[in-house]
């Protein structure tokens, strides 16, 4: 009789996901909220067949070592994967995987939330309210921007990006797009979306939003000459990943007027945010919470188990990483 496979999984999870692992090997999982060190994870995984990681887990060449050579499968729960060098794993042999999809309609609806808290100035406002500082309704009291009819600039028209113009439809929006390659026809019909290059989306839009991967291509995408390229009336948002803005240009951009306002739920060094941000009113700041409900969270336990449980079956994947080509 063959013995259960180990299973580690290297932070807190949903139950869902757990209880789905637990029936398929020896489960090993990491039990707190804080995250694990380099050293703990190293350790959590020695030996271990399946990998379950979050974003906060470096998979690299040393966590391979760690793990050791029987090691088939890393899954990560998120969609994004800068986290994991996916070279090094197909070197060794082993299938890493992401959780895509179940994510998009939350991620989606926190870059509409961040656009509308941008332009109609909601943080400040409720600043003012919790601060008890003294406040008198006028005609030109905290006057925000309106997006009706107003170009949103999506930079990276992926599941999320699709689903936000979706979303910006509803409120009146044209879309615009910048991607690798054009949506298909029907999506541009459905959405009136214009595929644009980087300078004119740039310099025609009301909004962009940041909806592309991360990865080496993507690093500083938007610095100091795409932000002095922006409207001054315009927004940034950024749902994606921190790095692909350099947080420094925008603190700058931000200070000389370059444009009008910003709302981030990711950070080039989060947790760390850059303290010039903490200082711009007219930012949007808030922790990482694309994914954040009850039930996303759910459903990303269940599919990054069900990826690793799949591969040590031998049976393919839902969601594999491609590897890229060396």
């Amino acid at each position: 009789m063959n013995a259960r496979p180990r299973i580690a999984v290297t932070g807190r999870i949903p139950d869902a996901g757990l209880d789905i692992l637990r029936e398929a090997g020896e489960l090993v999982a990491w039990d707190s909220l804080d995250v694990a060190s380099p050293q703990q994870v190293h350790e959590l995984v020695r030996g271990a067949a399946a990998a379950v990681t979050l974003l906060t887990t470096k998979v690299d060449e040393a966590f391979l070592d760690a793990a050791g050579a029987q090691l088939k499968v890393v899954a990560n729960v998120a969609v994004g994967y800068n986290n994991i060098d996916v070279a090094a794993c197909a070197r060794r042999g082993v299938l890493a995987t992401n959780t895509p999809g179940v994510l998009t309609e939350a991620t989606a609806d926190i870059a509409m939330s961040l656009m509308l808290m941008a332009t109609r100035r909601l943080g400040e406002g409720e600043r003012v309210i919790r601060s008890q500082a003294p406040w008198q309704w006028g005609m030109f009291y905290m006057l925000g921007s309106g997006i009706q009819g107003r170009q949103l600039g999506i930079v990276g028209m992926g599941e999320i990006g699709c689903a936000l113009a979706r979303r910006a439809r509803v409120f009146g929006m044209d879309i615009a797009y910048s991607n690798r390659r054009p949506v298909s026809p029907s999506i541009e019909a459905e959405l009136g979306a214009q595929l644009m290059s980087m300078d004119e989306l740039l310099a025609t839009s009301d909004v962009v939003s940041i909806n592309c991967p991360y990865n080496a291509t993507t690093h500083h995408l938007i610095g100091a000459a795409e932000l002095a390229a922006m409207k001054p009336t315009a927004y940034l948002v950024n749902t994606a990943r921190g790095a692909i803005v350099d947080e420094a240009a925008l603190v700058a951009a931000l200070q000389g007027g370059e444009i009008a306002g910003a709302g981030l739920d990711v950070f080039e060094n989060e947790p760390a945010v850059h303290p010039g941000l903490l200082e711009c009113e007219h930012v949007v700041l808030i922790p990482h919470l694309g994914s954040a409900t009850i039930e996303t969270r759910a459903a990303m336990a269940r599919l990054a188990a069900h990826n690793a449980i799949n591969v040590l079956s031998g049976i393919e994947p839902p969601t594999p990483i491609p590897v890229p080509a060396e």
